[in-house]
């Protein structure tokens, strides 16, 4: 049984409950909207970020109702951004499932993700927590601007890696801090006691974008996209942005940031940047990278008593760094 399955396990009560309220919330008197949610929700991922606001209420002292509501929200925002995400990137499939925009058109695509986050605010006023409303909405706005910064850096050719970490700080690792905060505060813990743990999902956030960007070095079918997929979109993540600014032959780097700067990349052109990232130790250096930020994150783990959900902390950390898919 692999870590993120034991961890389900554990808060298998608490997520079965969360899932309930995300069906009930987004049922409605129409029968086309319940058809295309109802399908929706039938493939639920590994909802990391619901897991995360669970574990962080259990390690402040347990799970409320309000937690509950909370990783509902979360959940719901989530979701929402995934479906507006594949109407402007074309996606036909997720998770080897049709998306909303494949199955049903653009229209009614972003109408759903529309109602998925009205859901998301309503469910975080049913906590009472106006912290929680509060960081709803902020996270909105995080979201929105990791996305926007993603398309400055394509489209300015930023390929510093401090750009990337800045703008997958906001498109990432913000729901994950959100997530804990949540969790934390739902429980009863007061800020102090829980700004550590949110330096401890920023991490983990990071950690899950750049594990997510390595995949597209790799042809894997059961990810459901081909390799290169982001550099056909222009988009230049942590392997590659180290390869150009670490390599030996610092012409040839160049004249690879210049075949990026042309755009329209052949499939020859991604194989090529392909084999040169991975050549630099590119890979290797994200790795690296990750390995880095879980052992800062551990140091913050070890401030807290031992338990079972510090340990489950831990387990899901190396399950992000090590996952395939």
């Amino acid at each position: 049984m692999q870590p993120i399955e034991k961890i389900q396990h554990r808060l298998a009560p608490e997520l079965s409950r969360m899932n309930e309220i995300i069906r009930e919330s987004l049922a409605t008197p129409n029968a086309l909207m319940n058809q295309v949610v109802t399908e929706y929700l039938k493939s639920k991922g590994k909802q990391i970020r619901p897991i995360l606001v669970m574990l962080s209420a259990q390690f402040f002292g347990g799970v409320t109702p309000d937690s509950l509501y909370a990783g509902a929200a979360l959940e719901m925002l989530h979701n929402a951004s995934l479906i507006h995400d594949d109407v402007v990137d074309e996606t036909m499939l997720r998770r080897n499932l049709p998306t909303i925009n494949a199955g049903w058109g653009n229209h009614l695509a972003v109408l759903v993700g529309d109602f998925f986050v009205s859901n998301a605010l309503a469910a975080g006023i049913r906590t009472g927590h106006l912290s929680v409303i509060t960081a709803l909405s902020e996270l909105g706005k995080e979201l929105s601007l990791g996305e926007v910064d993603q398309i400055c850096n394509v489209r300015e050719h930023h390929f510093d890696e401090q750009s990337y970490i800045d703008m997958i700080r906001k498109k990432t690792a913000s729901l994950f801090m959100n997530c804990v905060k949540m969790g934390g505060q739902t429980a009863g813990a007061d800020e102090e006691q829980i700004a550590p743990m949110v330096t401890y999902a920023e991490y983990l956030g990071l950690c899950f974008q750049i594990r997510d960007d390595i995949f597209d070095y790799y042809n894997d079918t059961a990810i459901g996209k081909p390799t290169g997929n982001d550099l056909r979109e222009g988009k230049v993540t942590l392997p590659l942005l180290y390869a150009l600014a670490a390599a030996k032959d610092q012409k040839e780097a160049e004249k690879y940031r210049q075949l990026i700067m042309r755009g329209n990349l052949t499939t020859e052109d991604i194989d090529t940047l392909v084999d040169f990232a991975k050549r630099e130790g590119g890979v290797d250096y994200a790795y690296d990278y990750m390995r880095a930020c879980q052992q800062k994150a551990n140091k913050i783990l070890e401030m807290y008593p031992e338990s079972e959900w510090r340990e489950c902390f831990a387990d899901l950390f190396e399950y992000i760094i090590m996952r395939d898919r």
